[in-house]
């Protein structure tokens, strides 16, 4: 799914829970903006450097290890850049046991947020201007980054082609989850792209239409 030139976006699947890691940049700049970095940092990192690229911003849809885990290895590479998430999210940046991956058995702590956001703030990259959805149920605190001018939204672990995210981990809410879907992600146009945490992109249209999750019984 192209995005409009002269911007480019790339796909880092991360295993073993193939989480997608994204970078974004604009052709003919150095300056990317990374979205949820996963447990293979040393892939986001070398094709960093081979495409002479620096994060300048990393966002972070919500605090679960798979999506924190590369962080650390981002600021060390890129100090300048700012590390950015949900306000009700913070405090599991640094506590492994709140992002739960002390529960899998690898450990994952990450720097603290050198910003914090949420419900209608807007964050501005080379010319992109996200804003911010707060939708909880996957996580209390669970932030989506909409870009209007590119027709795409960050979404997370929020929705799925064809599915949503879990609700069954400590602080998931279904109810909420699928009412912050259907009045916040479903309204919008069609032909908007949807980059999810895990999994192929879809559009808007494609899951209004055919989530069995989201189709009104």
């Amino acid at each position: 799914m192209p995005l409009p030139a002269p911007y480019q976006l790339h796909t880092i699947v991360s295993h073993p829970f193939e989480e997608n890691s994204y970078v974004l940049w604009r052709l003919g700049s150095a300056q990317a903006l990374i979205v949820d970095p996963g447990l293979e940092p040393d892939r986001i990192v070398s094709f960093l450097q081979r495409h002479r690229l620096h994060a300048q911003l990393i966002l972070n849809t919500h605090g679960h290890g798979d999506h924190i885990a590369g962080n650390e290895a981002l600021k060390l590479r890129d100090p300048q850049a700012l590390l950015i998430i949900g306000a009700r999210e913070a405090s599991m940046l640094t506590d492994p046991h709140r992002n739960l991956s002390a529960m899998f058995g690898m450990p994952v702590t990450s720097p603290p947020a050198d910003h914090l956001v949420g419900e209608g703030d807007t964050v501005e990259f080379d010319g992109l201007v996200f804003e911010v959805l707060e939708i909880p149920g996957h996580t209390p605190g669970h932030v989506v980054y909409l870009c209007r001018q590119a027709g795409l939204a960050f979404v997370g672990d929020v929705l799925f082609a064809g599915s949503i995210g879990r609700y069954d981990f400590p602080g998931g809410d279904g109810e909420a989850l699928v009412r912050g879907i259907r009045t916040k992600l479903l309204c919008l146009p069609d032909e908007t792209l949807v980059y999810p945490g895990h999994g192929p992109p879809t559009t808007i249209g494609e899951e209004r239409a055919t989530n069995p999750f989201l189709i009104a019984s």
